[in-house]
């Protein structure tokens, strides 16, 4: 226990403090890098390790950190080879893989807006907005988003005490990681994924019940696991195939605070499968436990989101799962999004963060549309916006971004024309 008490202090102070909690924890040296690098910075898949079913697993711990850049003229090429530099150097200083470390660099349609008055050619990147009737989002409108993930809470802890030169080495060698001086603004929110790891933090946060009822096999706050393979767009599928940024993607990244009293407390592990999945899943028992039985794939078929108006109709209820797949696939029962989303307790807060990558933006807004299934609620009285709609009821949206992650030849200050 007093190392997962450690871990969770690491990732969540920060800085050199942060990074002291770590000092005894891990038995063996985080690998240093310096290897090939895949081309997209969002290629992940290959380095991660997968569970019995093929499914990819997630970093542990995760930081992102929103900054504004305080730089002019923001294009002087000097500023531009020291971010070239810092980010080269993590990979370098860190293996590129969870048991090292694992980054992406995107930049918001309010940085191209402000430092060059115009978006990126060739992206669908629109200004984030509200996605639904019901939610009231903060904006995120930093200039750049940096995401750390690692198995490892002192790598997270080390790269980001190095670029906010908080010490002058990273990973045990001295390297031009520091860009403090050029950033302002800074917001810091941490995360973490992993079955256990929900478990042993629901205590005495807002949003859980007090009997502490997440499974402890249970890799999120709401008892189930996600991110089935088959129902996962591949890195290619959401690269950008054209334009001057060909090989990036785009990212939507939003904040959610979860209420889970109610989850637990007035729904059974059967309704809660039929709110998550869907009634036929729950009427099957598909769903035993936290959701390993099903393999590698959700098990959402067409016939599935066909039955939606039935299932509205006569069950009463519709699930998360059957909905989203409405706009989620190509003709050919392809997916379109590749979600990487984890947990967070930033200000003793049970949340959500809720990474999603794409082509373009709206197909992610497209897929938030049908899974708020506003059109059920309207043609169904059983079926409210909220009650019985999936698990909206338990979910609020707190912030909303969206970036371009270019590729990694433009991951430095990139310009509309890339």
């Amino acid at each position: 226990m007093r190392r997962r008490q450690l871990l969770r202090l690491a990732v969540a102070t920060g800085g050199i403090a942060g990074l002291s909690a770590c000092i005894g924890v891990y038995d063996e040296p985080i690998p240093a890098g310096g290897g090939p690098l895949p081309p997209g910075q969002h290629h992940w898949n290959d380095q991660l390790t997968t569970d019995a079913a093929g499914n990819h697993q997630l970093p542990r711990h995760h930081l992102l950190l929103y900054a504004d850049l305080q730089v002019d003229p923001l294009g002087e090429p000097a500023v531009r080879d020291r971010l070239t530099a810092a980010f080269t150097a993590l990979t370098a200083a860190y293996r590129w893989g969870p048991e090292g470390l694992l980054f992406t660099v995107g930049y918001s349609p309010a940085y191209f807006r402000r430092h060059y008055g115009r978006p990126p050619e060739g992206v669908d990147l629109p200004p984030p907005r509200r996605l639904s009737p019901f939610e009231t989002p903060t904006f995120d409108q930093h200039d750049l988003l940096i995401h750390l993930a690692s198995d490892r809470a002192d790598a997270v802890t080390g790269a980001e005490a190095a670029l906010r030169g908080q010490q002058a080495t990273v990973n045990g060698r001295e390297a031009p990681v520091a860009i403090d001086d050029l950033l302002g603004r800074i917001q810091r929110r941490t995360g973490f994924v992993g079955a256990g790891m929900p478990a042993e933090r629901q205590s005495d946060l807002v949003g859980i019940p007090d009997d502490d009822p997440v499974p402890e096999a249970a890799p999120l706050f709401m008892g189930f696991m996600t991110g089935f393979r088959q129902n996962q767009a591949t890195e290619a599928a959401v690269e950008l195939t054209d334009g001057p940024f060909r090989g990036g993607t785009t990212l939507a990244l939003a904040n959610i605070r979860l209420s889970l009293d109610a989850w637990y407390t007035e729904n059974s592990h059967a309704e809660r499968v039929a709110k998550l999945f869907s009634p036929t899943h729950a009427a099957e028992g598909a769903v035993p436990g936290v959701g390993r039985a099903l393999g590698d794939d959700n098990g959402v078929t067409p016939a599935i989101v066909d039955a939606i108006d039935a299932d509205a109709g006569t069950v009463g209820v519709v699930g998360h799962a059957q909905k989203a797949a409405r706009a989620n696939r190509t003709a050919g029962g392809e997916p379109l999004t590749l979600r990487r989303h984890f947990e967070s307790t930033d200000d003793g807060v049970a949340s959500l963060h809720f990474p999603s990558y794409q082509r373009e933006i709206s197909r992610f807004e497209a897929v938030t549309e049908a899974m708020n299934g506003t059109d059920i609620a309207a043609a169904h009285p059983q079926v409210r916006q909220r009650v019985n709609n999936g698990i909206l009821r338990y979910m609020f949206v707190r912030s909303r971004g969206n970036f371009l992650i270019p590729p990694r030849h433009q991951w430095a200050l990139p310009t509309p024309t890339g």
